[in-house]
């Protein structure tokens, strides 16, 4: 799975197969074969084999298998789009080899850094949302014998048109290769003096590889003094990985401040603020541990501090807790069997 530009010249054994709406199966020679679909009546004049079926329809309170693979492969490349209304509001589920429970449970948005109901601009490795409203996944996720995608649904309002692209790669899979796992979790708000969980319970073998946080701040001031703390391996209650500031972790310092005045957003390979939401105090971050993950042999947990930074006339600035809503979602690989992750939140905890 080596894809650095020297490695793209070397030939391989595996088979490229991709599956959409045109092509549900990814089988060979099968792509757009359709003769009804939702651009029937667009293609009325030219027929089959122009944009017959580009897009599915998501029924309200529907799953939809968008993915269903035998391997063993690597999906490479994940392209969604939907109207920003749904981001929070379609949860993407992912099983690898017959699991029941998933290994990737998120809201649609976050898992592409978009966690507020609106697009952002991300330009990062294994994370791209272009104009207007591409989402694009390179995480590779490789599996052993069998993949399976999912979309549920959760809103009581049709999705007529969903457009989406899987690509993978028919290919052998390495003894050592993990899979990919994403988990969602909200504070809704933070409690009182306490933190958010990003992760825990996770037991097994693997490595941390990526964190996004939509954070809307519920004060006027700073929000983002709170430290990220990486439990490993037996950690009680001091850990072994601790930073020293959100703003910190993220890549940034000083709270982000543009020259003007604000927020300076930026989006970059492993860390971004492409969201500064500044009337809703909303903002969204990205950290990709791609070159520097994060490796466990045990066990796992990693909290975030709701912390700000308060000022009085006449008094020495100090930290504050914070009652903040935090919404995250943890990227990691592990070998199987993982641990059940806690139950999901119906619809109205999604609602932005």
């Amino acid at each position: 799975m080596d894809t650095s530009l020297q490695a793209l010249a070397l030939l391989g054994d595996g088979r490229t197969r991709s599956l959409s709406a045109e092509n549900p199966t990814g089988a060979k020679g099968e792509g757009g074969r359709a003769t009804e679909g939702f651009g029937a009546e667009l293609a009325r004049d030219l027929g089959p084999g122009w944009k017959i079926s580009p897009a599915v329809a998501l029924p309200a309170g529907s799953t939809t298998t968008i993915a269903e693979i035998d391997g063993p492969g690597v999906v490479q490349h994940v392209w969604l789009t939907v109207p920003p209304s749904f981001l929070r509001r379609i949860v993407l589920r992912a099983y690898w080899d017959g699991e029941d429970e998933p290994s990737i449970e998120t809201p649609l948005g976050d898992f592409f850094c978009c966690g507020f109901g609106e697009w952002c601009q991300v330009s990062s490795i294994p994370v791209a949302v272009n104009p207007a409203g591409g989402l694009n996944s390179y995480w590779a996720m490789p599996f052993r014998t069998h993949a399976v995608l999912t979309v549920e649904n959760t809103s009581a309002e049709d999705l007529p048109a969903f457009f989406y692209q899987v690509t993978w790669s028919e290919q052998p899979v390495p003894a050592e290769a993990a899979y990919l796992h994403a988990q969602w979790r909200r504070s809704s708000p933070v409690a009182d003096g306490e933190v958010h969980t990003i992760v825990d319970g996770v037991q097994g073998r693997g490595h941390y590889v990526g964190t996004y946080l939509a954070w809307q701040a519920s004060r006027p001031g700073w929000w983002g003094e709170g430290e990220l703390k990486f439990f490993l391996d037996g950690d009680g209650e001091w850990p072994s990985i601790c930073g020293t500031g959100t703003e910190d972790y993220f890549g940034g310092a000083w709270g982000f401040a543009a020259a003007g005045g604000g927020y300076a957003t930026f989006t970059t390979p492993y860390l971004g603020l492409p969201q500064a939401l500044e009337a809703e105090r909303r903002f969204g971050l990205y950290r990709w541990h791609v070159p520097d993950p994060i490796r466990f042999r045990q066990d796992l947990r990693v909290t975030v501090q709701a912390l700000g930074w308060f000022e009085e006339d006449g008094e020495d600035p100090r930290y504050v807790t914070l009652r903040d809503d935090v919404a995250s979602t943890a990227f990691w690989y592990q070998a199987e069997p993982h641990a059940p992750f806690p139950r999901f939140p119906d619809a109205a905890a999604l609602a932005v």
